[in-house]
């Protein structure tokens, strides 16, 4: 029964390297797309939130963010859609996610984790409404981590430039730890930046101590 069930999940786990990241690259793909076409038809409105861009965006002109966010959603969107350099889109996809949850979706003040916890929503009702933003977030993470899968362009530049055994390698070390820490600064930096500069300080200790213990 055991060897049973070990040989069906041992199934499930090749089959999933082909079907759950297209899945997640398609419906991330639709909405960041969709969003992006949203702006380059429409009329330009961060000058009103401009104030509320976290550093360094808020340094920057509107027209020039607009332009940014616009061309970013649609090009990167694609580049997750064809499984193009997934990493590097899903972790511009997180920044420019991070920013407009910033902007927009983040509550002003909060007190507490319940009170925090109430922007949890899809509606704003006066206290923030990052429930999509961070749903976004948290089905970009395993593109970054794992890639495109098996049904994508960088699967078959691997295969093509001979590295796809390699890829198949696990390291377990601090470094991995480090990389860990240094995704996830970056995904909550511009929204909170204690809890970011926290997680980046953490990376920076997981690459320096290897270093340090020699």
């Amino acid at each position: 029964m055991i060897e049973m069930y070990d040989n069906l999940t041992a199934r499930l786990r090749t089959s999933g390297d082909w079907i759950w990241p297209l899945a997640l690259r398609l419906i991330m793909f639709w909405e960041f797309w969709e969003s992006g076409i949203e702006k380059y038809g429409g009329s330009n409105w961060f000058a009103g939130i401009h104030e509320k861009f976290p550093f360094p965006f808020n340094q920057l002109s509107p027209e020039l963010n607009w332009v940014a966010a616009t061309w970013g959603e649609l090009v990167f969107s694609v580049m997750i859609l064809l499984g193009l350099f997934t990493r590097f889109a899903a972790i511009s996809l997180i920044v420019i996610t991070a920013v407009a949850t910033t902007a927009v979706h983040w509550p002003a003040d909060w007190g507490s984790l319940a009170e925090l916890w109430e922007g949890y929503s899809i509606s704003n009702r006066g206290a923030g409404n990052f429930k999509l933003p961070l749903l976004f977030v948290v089905i970009l993470l395993p593109l970054v981590f794992n890639g495109g899968g098996k049904l994508s362009l960088d699967h078959l530049l691997l295969k093509v430039t001979g590295r796809n055994a390699y890829t198949q390698d696990r390291i377990s070390d601090l470094a991995a730890a480090g990389f860990a820490f240094a995704i996830l600064g970056l995904a909550v930096v511009f929204v909170e930046p204690v809890w970011g500069y926290s997680c980046l300080g953490l990376a920076g200790a997981c690459f320096l101590l290897p270093a340090l213990s020699k």
